[in-house]
Order: C-alpha cells, then sequence, then structure tokens
C-alpha cells in the first residue's frame, strides 16, 4: 500500500509541475517560473509568444526578442533592439532605451558589455570608454553598426554598483546601443554573443 501510494503521490507532483510549466514558443522552451498565459509558470515572469516568437516587454511597453534562456542559472538573453536604417538611432529611442519594471523579478545581470553609439561630448566627461580603438569601433564594420559609424561611441562593463534595471539613451546624449553577453577580452567580433542578458530571482 505504501508503495502505490507513493507511486500515486509522485505521479501527482509530476502531473502538478507539469501543468506549471508553458508549452514551447516555437522552438525554444518555456522553463518555470516564466510564463505565457495564466494558466501557467509564474505570473510575475511574463513573457510574450507571438508568432512562433517568445518576447520581453519592458516596463515601457517596448517587445524585445527573447533568444536564450538558462534555467539553470536563472538567466535569459534578449536581443538589442534593431538600429534605424539611415539613422544611428536605436529603435527604442523614443522611450528612453531598455527599462526593466523595478517591481518585477527581472534585472540586468553585470555579464553585458554595453555599447553607446552617436553620442555628445558631455559622455567625455564619464567614466565610460570612449577612446578612438575603443571596442565600440568594431561594430561599426557590421551590417547593424554601419549607421553609427564615426560617431562619438563608448562602452562599459555593467557592474552591481550601476542601475541594474535601465540602458538609457536619448537625443542629446547617446542614441543608440548594442550590448554583447559574456565578451572576453581579445575575442574577435565573429564570436561576440549580441544579446542583453537578464537574469530573475527565483519564486519564494
Amino acid at each position: 500500500k505504501m508503495v502505490a501510494l507513493l507511486i500515486f503521490l509522485v505521479g501527482l507532483v509530476t502531473q502538478v509541475s507539469a501543468l506549471h510549466v508553458c508549452p514551447k514558443c516555437g522552438r525554444i522552451a518555456v522553463p518555470y517560473p516564466l510564463s505565457t498565459n495564466e494558466n501557467c509558470g509564474d505570473s510575475r515572469y511574463k513573457v510574450y509568444c507571438k508568432n512562433r516568437s517568445l518576447l520581453f516587454l519592458s516596463a515601457k511597453g517596448f517587445y524585445y526578442n527573447i533568444l536564450s534562456i538558462k534555467p539553470s542559472v536563472n538567466k535569459l538573453v534578449i536581443s538589442p533592439p534593431p538600429i534605424q536604417k539611415n539613422t544611428c538611432y536605436s529603435s527604442d529611442l523614443a522611450l528612453g532605451g531598455l527599462m526593466l519594471d523595478e517591481n518585477l523579478p527581472f534585472n540586468i545581470s553585470t555579464d553585458n558589455t554595453v555599447m553607446l553609439f552617436n553620442c555628445s561630448d558631455s559622455i567625455l566627461r564619464s567614466p565610460l570608454n570612449c577612446s578612438s580603438n575603443s571596442l565600440c569601433r568594431q561594430f561599426e564594420e557590421v551590417e547593424d553598426g554601419y549607421w553609427c559609424r564615426s560617431t562619438l561611441c563608448c562602452y562599459y562593463l555593467k557592474d552591481s554598483a550601476m542601475t541594474s534595471h535601465r540602458i538609457r539613451v536619448r537625443v542629446g546624449g547617446c542614441t543608440a546601443y548594442t550590448c554583447v553577453v559574456n565578451l572576453e577580452p581579445g575575442d574577435s567580433i565573429d564570436s561576440w554573443n549580441f544579446g542583453i542578458e537578464l537574469q530573475w530571482l527565483p519564486p519564494n
């Protein structure tokens, strides 16, 4: 009887946990606690499945593609917003760049190298690296960075002392940005992992 009860309980737990995991979105598995609808996951970890693409919604209402998810370390990577053709403007410029809702359990991890483009001279007073041989100059060699050639660009490694809820762009500051995850010194641009890594606090 004890064995039968155990088998029943294990079956029940498996069923319950299976109910909590959301279905795949396109080719991406959606691990718990991420939630694509009210019947699965945890509603505080809301993501969106539209046209077989998994999307993350910023506090300002901009959708970013989710490129990959690493549930074992509570992290996911979103795509930096495209830079508009014929301008050096990120497509989320009107919203001030990426902003996360501070009431939700997501923040920007410290594994991101952020590059800012088309900056005004006032940024030179900041501690960012804006030298003529800075990393961001290499981004101009790829198609996405073409429209930002010869603009003032700077980069920084996102560290824990900075706000972990936004990457800011604005007219009169820097108007475009991109980001690379886990960039190692000396990595060639061909091996750059373009994306913005977010981490989430596990549910209580």
